[in-house]
Order: C-alpha cells, then sequence, then structure tokens
C-alpha cells in the first residue's frame, strides 16, 4: 500500500511538470502578437517570420554545436536507428511549418482577422482526425466532450468578433487550410519526439523556413533585416522566447502529450495574448473574453484527466 503511494504522488508530481512546462510554453507563445506588432512597423510580415526563424537558428544552432563539441555524441537526443522516412518528416516540418504560416498570411488579405481567427481555431479537429486515419489513435468520450467545450468556447470567442466583419469565401478557405497544415505539423513533430530532441526539430524547421523564405523576401520586398533597434529587440525576442522558449517547449511536450491535446491546449493562446496586451498596451479586456477563458479551461482540464490526452 506504501508503495502504491508513493508511484501514486510520483506520478501526480510529474504531471504537474509536464502540465507546468506546457502552461511556461503557452505564455511564450502568447508574447508573439505583441512582438510582431512592434516588428510589422518596419518589416513585412514575412520579413519578420524570417527573422523569427533564422535568429533562433542562429542562437541554438550556436549552442547545439558548443553542446556537441564538449559532450559525447551518446548525450545528443537522437535515438537510432533512424531511416529515411524519419529524415523525410524532420524535413518536412519546415516545409509544412512555412505552408502553414504563408496560407495565414494570405488568409488576412480577403477575409477578417476575427474569420481568420475562427478558422484557424480548428486546427485541433484536424490534428484529431489526421491522428486516427493515420495512426489508428482512439480518443475516448471524456476527450471528446473536453475538446467540443474548449472547441465552444474559442468560438465563443469568435463568434463576438465576427459581429460586423464582411468575410470572404477564398480567404475563409486558406484560413481553413493553415489550420489543416498546422495540424499536420503538429502529428509529424509528435512523431518526430520518437527519435530527436526538441531543439534539432526546430533547428531543421527554422533552418529549412529560413532558406525557403530568402528569395520570396529579396524578390518581393527587398528587406531582410531591421534598421532600428526597437524592431531589432522585437525580432530577437520572437526568436528567443516564442520560437526558441515557446515552440521548443511546446515540442517538447510533444513527447508526454498527444499532439491533439496540445492543439486543443494552444486554444488559450488567443487569451493570453490578450491579457498580455491588457498590460502592455493597456488595451481593455470585456466579460466576453472571461467567459471563454473558463469554457475553454474546463474544456482542457476534462480532456487532460483522459487517456487521449497522453503522448
Amino acid at each position: 500500500m506504501i508503495q502504491l503511494k508513493f508511484s501514486f504522488q510520483d506520478k501526480t508530481r510529474v504531471n504537474l511538470i509536464e502540465l507546468s512546462t506546457l502552461v511556461i510554453a503557452l505564455i511564450s507563445i502568447s508574447f508573439a502578437p505583441i512582438f510582431i506588432r512592434i516588428s510589422e512597423i518596419e518589416l513585412s510580415a514575412n520579413g519578420t517570420v524570417f527573422n523569427r526563424l533564422f535568429i533562433f537558428f542562429l542562437v541554438f544552432g550556436l549552442a547545439q554545436t558548443i553542446k556537441q563539441r564538449f559532450y559525447s555524441p551518446e548525450d545528443i537526443s537522437i535515438k537510432l536507428p533512424l531511416t529515411t522516412k524519419n529524415w523525410l518528416l524532420l524535413l518536412s516540418v519546415g516545409i509544412i511549418s512555412i505552408t502553414s504560416l504563408g496560407l495565414w498570411a494570405i488568409s488576412l488579405e480577403y477575409t477578417s482577422v476575427a474569420n481568420s481567427m475562427l478558422l484557424n481555431n480548428m486546427t485541433p479537429i484536424f490534428t484529431s482526425i489526421g491522428a486516427w486515419l493515420c495512426f489508428g489513435k482512439r480518443f475516448d468520450t471524456k476527450f471528446i466532450l473536453g475538446m467540443i467545450l474548449a472547441l465552444s468556447g474559442a468560438i465563443f470567442l469568435g463568434l463576438e468578433d465576427l459581429q460586423g466583419a464582411n468575410g470572404h469565401l477564398i480567404g475563409d478557405f486558406y484560413a481553413l487550410l493553415s489550420a489543416v497544415f498546422l495540424g499536420i505539423y503538429f502529428l509529424i513533430v509528435e512523431q518526430l519526439r520518437n527519435h530527436f530532441s526538441a531543439t534539432t526539430i526546430l533547428l531543421w524547421r527554422c533552418g529549412v523556413g529560413s532558406i525557403l523564405l530568402v528569395p520570396f523576401i529579396l524578390f518581393t520586398e527587398a528587406k531582410l533585416f531591421p534598421t532600428s533597434w526597437q524592431t531589432w529587440l522585437a525580432v530577437i525576442g520572437l526568436g528567443i522566447i516564442s520560437e526558441g522558449l515557446g515552440q521548443r517547449l511546446l515540442a517538447d511536450c510533444l513527447d508526454k502529450f498527444s499532439s491533439s491535446f496540445i492543439a486543443m491546449f494552444l486554444l488559450l493562446e488567443p487569451i493570453v495574448s490578450a491579457m498580455l496586451a491588457w498590460v502592455i498596451f493597456a488595451e481593455a479586456l470585456n466579460s466576453t473574453t472571461w467567459m471563454g477563458f473558463v469554457i475553454i479551461l474546463t474544456g482542457i482540464y476534462l480532456a487532460q484527466s483522459s487517456n487521449s490526452a497522453v503522448h
């Protein structure tokens, strides 16, 4: 009985640590709209994304090189054997993530921000469908109810913003397609975590993404890097905090939680970003935001207690 008690306490402690890591990742990612708002005073959306990816690749690539120089190979988290499929998935991470970001940017040219946000919140549905179709993952009733509740909270928030917004069908299609590719990205990272460390996966994501963006920016905008110190601080924040801390910890959590649960947890991102904007820019928060927060959080709590939330 004593041994069982200690095992339960150890499991609870581990779950709290993993959830705390996920919360830190969420807060770090939620800083992204703040940094993007400052960066896009000078840079374009594509230029901002390029600097975000390039700074992460530069800083964490150097750190990884130093780590490999002073530590033995077995200390670097790569699990053998590796197949051609593993390397192709690693290469596709950058392509899929940049495709998702590109579709998101295009959608904002044809439809409202409210429409785009609402449709992009459908990511948990596509992640769950993908996990079921490709990997045969089963979801119990508790997880499905939690997902429905969390999505209802996200839709509840989006419907208020939709009042008076005139969206266009082509823009809505691009936003929905962006959610599909984001769901695919989570599924790929979940599989890659069986063989690669979170840092290695993010280095490939940022390296491949940066290379793909360079010719596009040079041909269309001709400005890669910022000139003012405020913009430099913003893109450094994106690279170190949002990408380096947020996305890296998120990839790390995909070794413990399922991609469907991670996608659902990220429904809290707009709310956390709104709270940060309230603190930094003194933007008002209304009762609808708090109500949506409670509904989403309740759904996440319900889903987290399900076995389907586990990787």
